[in-house]
């Protein structure tokens, strides 16, 4: 099939918060603001949990202004009510146009708070995240549900068997997903987006030194393989090991977003500020995290 014919045939995604934002195969990477996360920050926690959304809403506002194209929001924390800090919170963004001028993506573990946030936000969204862990029917009513709210989905390479960490396994779950989404449920292709799992490289297990290697070919395999299907995922998960410090972590982002994107990766979630300009590496350094996150030597 030619790439023209490949075009006309599925769309681009489309979203929008106050502003269209269109996703196609000629678009540049899109970030994902993560600062937004009682998970990912344990500053944005602690103003969640004090009750100082007007600092939170500061921290959204600095991602936007850094450059994220859509922001993540999670308020998946045990001493929270989630779901009223979600409303709440998505609330507030809809009045202040310099935020909800980009698409939301609403991340929680929780089904209730998935909806309660997709009865708040303006324009069309993003859900991260649904997935097969439970089996198909969940799966399944869930897709129902999100393509009558009009959301795109993040769909997790995660079956009943756990989650995907091999290539093969990657590949395996992502088909199986979307055929399901695709031919049973009639979601439409251009707003499913694959997340088949980012994992620590570096760990001093052996096991874990292709998990960077194993999530680019996967995305290589779906941009080819699963028509209209993004790919995005945790950047700054790759780094974990690294913690601490932070010119190596951000020297290992810029490496596999640089191998990753040409791979065909859409989008991901990370800290607009902690990538570099991949040619700008101290040459070195670049070398030896290379070798790390290609697993060469």
């Amino acid at each position: 099939m030619s790439q023209s014919q490949f075009s006309r045939e599925v769309p681009p995604m489309k979203l929008s918060g106050l502003e269209p934002v269109t996703i196609g195969a000629d678009t540049l990477f899109v970030n994902i603001g993560e600062r937004t996360n009682v998970t990912g920050s344990k500053a944005f926690a602690r103003m969640i949990l004090n009750g100082d959304f007007e600092a939170a809403l500061a921290v959204a506002r600095q991602q936007v202004e850094n450059g994220a194209q859509i922001i993540d929001i999670n308020m998946d924390e045990a001493m929270l009510d989630s779901q009223a800090a979600m409303v709440r919170f998505l609330n507030l963004i809809a009045s202040e146009p310099d935020i909800s001028r980009v698409p939301i993506m609403i991340d929680s573990s929780k089904w209730s708070v998935i909806e309660a946030g997709l009865r708040c936000i303006q324009g069309k969204g993003i859900v991260n995240s649904i997935s097969m862990k439970e089996g198909i029917e969940p799966f399944k009513h869930q897709a129902k549900l999100l393509k009558r709210y009009g959301a795109a989905a993040v769909v997790m390479a995660f079956d009943e068997q756990g989650q995907a960490d091999t290539y093969e396994r990657k590949i395996a779950i992502c088909e199986r997903a979307y055929r399901v989404l695709v031919d049973e449920v009639g979601f439409p292709p251009e707003d499913i987006i694959f997340d088949p799992n980012i994992f620590a490289i570096a760990t001093g297990i052996e096991e874990h030194n292709n998990y960077a290697v194993d999530f680019i070919e996967a995305t290589r395999w779906i941009k080819a393989n699963l028509p209209g299907a993004k790919v995005s995922g945790g950047v700054s998960n790759v780094s974990f090991s690294f913690r601490g410090n932070d010119p190596v972590r951000e020297a290992i982002h810029t490496v596999f977003l640089y191998h990753a994107i040409q791979a065909g990766m859409d989008m991901g979630i990370g800290n607009a500020g902690m990538v570099g300009v991949y040619d700008d590496l101290e040459p070195t350094l670049r070398a030896r995290v290379e070798d790390v996150v290609l697993n060469r030597t």
